[in-house]
């Protein structure tokens, strides 16, 4: 069972984790998703929530519905590719502000970042 934050949509969460999993190739292009039940059961949460997510990651066009076979990945590479960029730069920029907000100039938080990945390839 998965664990939410309250601060964001349960839907945006399940849809977000779905795209870091497609980012990471856990899930490949044209691979059928979990039906909504069996998502629901996973995560648990109600299965309209679930329903509410594919139908969100469709809208993106990250993944299609085919009548009557499920929800699948879309194969289409330019829209993983424009996908995984943003959520790079969503995640760059939250990073950037949060060391703003503490009061770190660029040049520090460049430098501070490239000690972190040089020492053991930034994990710990």
């Amino acid at each position: 069972m998965q664990q939410f934050q309250a601060s964001k949509p349960i839907y945006e969460q399940i849809a977000d984790r779905i795209k870091r999993q497609i980012i990471r190739h856990e899930l490949k292009a044209g691979e059928k998703l979990p039906s909504v039940r069996e998502m629901a059961v996973q995560s648990g949460v109600n299965p309209n929530t679930v329903q509410r997510t594919y139908m969100e990651l469709e809208r993106e066009e990250v993944v299609e519905t085919k009548r009557g076979q499920g929800t699948f990945v879309t194969e289409n590479k330019n829209i993983l590719d424009e996908m995984r960029e943003q959520m790079k730069t969503e995640q760059i920029k939250s990073f950037v502000e949060l060391m703003q907000e503490m009061g770190y100039e660029p040049k520090e938080m460049l430098n501070s970042l490239k000690d972190y990945i040089a020492k053991d390839g930034g994990i710990e």
